[in-house]
């Protein structure tokens, strides 16, 4: 529907190359590992994430490239490029973005990691006790696992594993009086540490690479051989999962296959220490059927993500952020009952902020409340919570009526998801898989109650999975509340996700695949409609990823009937904002910070009637299209004002970690202006929340701080300023 109104002269250079927003965004995090400002740990944790977030991007959209580059098909991206063209630039923007990678890491992070006592050491550095040690722990915990392959004509070329890290080895024998040259690969034991901490007796962290370890006691897996040289080398595979689902008559066992595919897919990325000999690096390229366009020379650690573990402990408190431990939310702060607490008022929840117990508890709640009758839930991403599966078994065990609607396809969380949609189905839980063709992304939860002798309906409705561990490290919200309309319409949409009918329309939530995407336009073209009749109108929205085309353009014709649009986007954003004559009144932020911005709220002024959503769908084709995802409104007035006055100024207001994107595709970092205090969007809410844990005016400092966030200019208008700064 709306996607007919939208412009189609909007041209190639309106729009931004998705591959390419996405490295922009790495980019991002990448600054924040470059950003002295961070602590020094921190700093590691996401120069790592930067490797991790390559890895699957070359495993996925990478892969997706290449694989549109090598068929017959040949169509043009959103922003005019075919997919050679992409990939192209794809290899040049990753070169550069790899290179600053690596000199963050030889220039900046391990020299700051030495000087502050975590050193990583060569073996030629090592004192002869360190080495003695060394060998013991090689010949005891290493050489056992490890497996040398030769590569002749009796030993074709071994299949390396996905992500693997290995070594490739060049060395001669003699032979009836003949030297003859050879090569050889040892792959590395994924379940031992990459780094090996030598034992001190003092506080000093000392480690050195296993790899160096080995390549170290490389005659004792080659004896009678004379080494010549030998060079870490990596490969990535592409790791999407193919299963046609209308072929397919069990979903859990394709799904099971696939993840043993995966391992072997085809290579898309071949790694190579910088020193390796062009010759040998060639071999590698000819065997697995690349080109050099595949190949990265990395001048630091292959496969930092085991890096890691130099984070992960309780040492070095002063070389992190401060900890912070998320308070129970105020309007649950001594409610026992949350059963009683929901039916007084709807609750909001803002993670990390708001700590994800009371999520737990009340799954735990009505596990064990006798007055429960039933409980259905989606599971995403779980991270394996045994308090949230243990809820649902324990409730199966109190004779409640359990269904979970486990989604098996999500990426890289598929093998952790078949576990526990087993060990839930053993336990007695109705276990389906949903819809056939559609992923399951929705965050919803239904309990049903009988109280007096009627049955209530208590729901909650999130924008991020039912995962404590990603629960303390993302921003997210979540909706407690029994109304009845939200009641009924999740009772529907599960109905519709276990049984058999057809989507019949629901009162309140917005559902894809079925009307979101139409809802989502309407709602833009109607702020447009508002303001070409003069009518006060206005667009905030905050999200992951914005991609869909209709949806660009419909935000381009609002701005160009003077509709005034914030975005805020963490990753890929497709839209080019400040373009004259297009998208002059829109403007589009970044949040990277201590915390994934996850949350996605959806805000329209409705000619002074403002509405406030909140939802599991970014604005992608696959979200709005291909997925069960969930739109819901919050309705409740005091819960609306708090998002638009909170979770969206206190974001529009950062100038210190937020980055605005410009015409041209870059992102500038935004900083105070002279005389303008520096505002952190997370930092505030996390002083928020202790500050009213502690009661505003407990302390001096807690009392300045609550009122410093309160003060933050509205980005709504004097209409909203008054609201918005009173206590």
């Amino acid at each position: 529907m709306g996607a007919k109104q939208c412009d189609k002269s909007f041209r190639p250079a309106h729009f931004l190359n998705r591959e390419l927003s996405w490295l922009e965004f790495n980019q991002r995090v990448l600054d924040e590992a470059r950003d002295p400002a961070n602590p020094l740990l921190e700093r590691l944790k996401f120069f790592v994430i930067v490797d991790s977030n390559l890895d699957e991007f070359f495993e996925v959209r990478v892969a997706g490239v290449k694989q549109q580059v090598e068929s017959e098909v040949v169509e043009r991206s959103v922003d005019g490029r075919t997919a050679t063209e992409t990939f192209s630039a794809i290899v040049r923007r990753v070169r550069r973005m790899v290179d600053e990678q690596y000199r963050c890491w030889r220039e900046e992070l391990l020299p700051a990691l030495t000087e502050a006592g975590i050193r990583i050491l060569p073996m030629a550095a090592l004192e002869p006790d360190d080495l003695a040690w060394l060998k013991d722990y090689y010949r005891t915990k290493v050489s056992p696992v490890l497996t040398p392959l030769a590569i002749d004509s009796a030993h074709p070329f071994p299949l390396l594993l996905n992500k693997s890290l290995n070594i490739i080895v060049r060395l001669e024998m003699e032979k009836n009086s003949v030297t003859q040259p050879y090569l050889a690969v040892v792959q590395l034991p994924a379940k031992l540490p990459r780094l090996v901490q030598i034992p001190r007796a003092d506080d000093r962290r000392d480690y050195v690479y296993l790899g160096q370890l080995i390549g170290h006691h490389l005659l004792d897996l080659f004896p009678g051989t004379r080494i010549l040289g030998w060079w870490p080398f990596r490969v990535t595979r592409n790791s999407e999962l193919y299963i046609d689902e209308e072929e397919i008559s069990n979903l859990l066992k394709a799904v099971e296959n696939e993840l043993l595919n995966r391992r072997k897919g085809d290579v898309v990325r071949l790694e190579v220490d910088h020193g390796c000999p062009p010759d040998i690096t060639q071999h590698l390229l000819e065997t697995l059927k690349l080109s050099a366009d595949d190949l990265h020379r990395i001048d630091g650690p292959l496969n930092p993500t085991r890096l890691m573990m130099l984070y992960q402990g309780d040492h070095s408190p002063e070389l992190r952020d401060q900890p912070f431990v998320a308070p129970t939310a105020r309007s649950l702060r001594g409610k026992l009952d949350l059963f009683a607490a929901i039916r007084q008022r709807d609750i909001l929840l803002h993670h990390p902020f708001d700590h994800f117990d009371s999520v737990v508890e009340f799954l735990e709640q009505a596990a064990a409340d006798p007055d429960v009758l039933a409980i259905k839930q989606t599971l995403y991403r779980t991270g394996g919570d045994r308090r949230i599966i243990g809820a649902l078994m324990n409730a199966v065990k109190n004779g409640k009526q359990v269904t979970a609607v486990v989604e098996l396809r999500a990426r890289f969380d598929e093998a952790n998801n078949i576990q526990w949609a087993r060990a839930l189905e053993e336990a007695g839980v109705h276990v389906v898989y949903g819809l056939v063709g559609f992923k399951i992304h929705a965050k919803m939860t239904l309990v049903v109650r009988n109280e007096r002798d009627a049955i209530q309906r208590y729901v909650h409705l999130a924008t991020g999975n039912y995962n404590a561990t990603t629960a303390r490290l993302y921003t997210d919200i979540g909706l407690l509340t029994c109304r009845p309309e939200f009641g009924e319409d999740t009772t529907a949409l599960f109905n519709l996700l276990t049984g058999i009918c057809q989507f019949q329309g629901l009162k309140k939530l917005i559902v894809a695949p079925f009307e979101m995407f139409d809802r989502t336009l309407a709602l833009i073209h109607r702020e447009t409609e508002h303001a070409r009749r003069g009518l006060p109108a206005r667009i905030i929205a905050k999200m992951n990823s914005l991609v869909a085309r209709e949806v660009i353009e419909a935000l381009y014709l609002a701005s160009q009937a003077g509709v005034k649009i914030d975005l805020i986007v963490r990753g890929i954003c497709c839209l080019r904002p400040g373009v004259p004559g297009v998208s002059e009144n829109i403007t589009v932020r970044s949040i990277v910070d201590r915390f994934l911005e996850h949350s996605r709220i959806f805000y329209y002024e409705n000619a002074c009637q403002p509405e406030v959503w909140l939802g599991s769908a970014d604005w992608m084709p696959r979200n709005l299209l291909r997925r069960i995802e969930v739109n819901f409104p919050i309705e409740d007035g005091r819960l609306r004002e708090r998002i638009i006055s909170e979770m969206l100024a206190v974001p529009l207001a950062d100038n210190t970690k937020a980055r605005r994107l410009q015409p041209d595709g870059e992102y500038h970092r935004q900083a105070p202006g002279p005389g303008e205090p520096a505002h952190r969007s997370q930092v505030e809410f996390m002083e928020r929340a202790i500050a009213e844990e502690n009661g505003a005016s407990s302390t001096a400092g807690g009392k300045r701080k609550f009122q410093e966030v309160k003060l933050i200019p509205s980005p709504f208008g004097p209409a909203r300023r008054k609201r918005q700064a009173a206590p």
